[in-house]
């Protein structure tokens, strides 16, 4: 019984620890040898500790870096629905900042074009926003709006929210998307753009938008880092 309440004990302050933030997400722990003699037992009673840690996802082990702390705070990401970042963080009650670093006016890219069956002179504003919840850059979002329809996009309120600005200003009636979910390498944008704690991949979201008339209206390119989000659905089985 004694061993029983060493080990929760170290396993109940480590965990207080990293809820208080006093370890950063991917920092490691102290080692095992620190750790049995901080707090005066076995390195068998430290192991049981962080087994529990890792049993309640607060810590995952790395060849060569020891203990690694966790995130704790994952979003769920509704696959279904057409929800703006803006609209979920505002539910989620978190803080967050979006920081446009591209605004301009182009063609629709070939790549693009060829996958929506468009013509690839088709006039888009481009629009790269960099997503920002508790100061940490978690999403890089890449929007192509079509200027038959958004005939410019004020950086002000792309900042905000581009669903606000083409439903309340522009009376246009965002209707559907299809949507595209990849695992993907990060890329030297993400890397320059994105705080990865050394995560190799993230989520991509490729979302084409379209107006109740079926218009196309926005093709989106949306790269997740890996540990920040959940995509989830709710599904119903269909009678037969």
């Amino acid at each position: 019984m004694a061993s029983q309440n060493k080990f929760m004990k170290i396993y109940e302050e480590l965990a207080q620890a990293i809820d208080e933030k006093k370890y950063r997400v991917g920092e490691p722990l102290r080692s095992e040898n620190d750790l049995a003699e901080q707090y005066n037992v076995s390195r068998e009673t430290v192991r049981k500790a962080l087994r529990r840690l890792r049993e309640t996802g607060y810590i995952q082990k790395q060849q060569g870096k020891g203990s690694i702390v966790l995130d704790q705070t994952r979003f769920d990401f509704p696959v279904s629905g057409l929800t703006s970042f803006k609209e979920l963080m505002t539910v989620k009650a978190k803080a967050t900042t979006t920081k446009v670093i591209r605004n301009e006016e182009q063609v629709l890219p070939l790549e693009i074009s060829k996958r929506l069956g468009m013509r690839s002179d088709t006039p888009v504003i481009h629009l790269t926003r960099v997503r920002f919840i508790d100061d940490e850059a978690v999403i890089i979002d890449d929007d192509y709006l079509a200027k038959e329809f958004v005939a410019e996009m004020p950086t002000k309120r792309a900042e905000d929210s581009i669903y606000d600005y083409m439903e309340k200003d522009l009376g246009l009636t965002i209707d559907f998307a299809h949507k595209q979910y990849t695992v993907e390498p990060v890329t030297l944008e993400d890397q320059q753009l994105l705080d990865l704690h050394g995560d190799t991949h993230v989520v991509v979201v490729r979302s084409d938008v379209h107006l109740e008339n079926t218009a196309f209206i926005q093709y989106t390119i949306s790269r997740h880092r890996l540990d920040k989000f959940r995509f989830v659905d709710f599904a119903r089985r269909q009678n037969k």
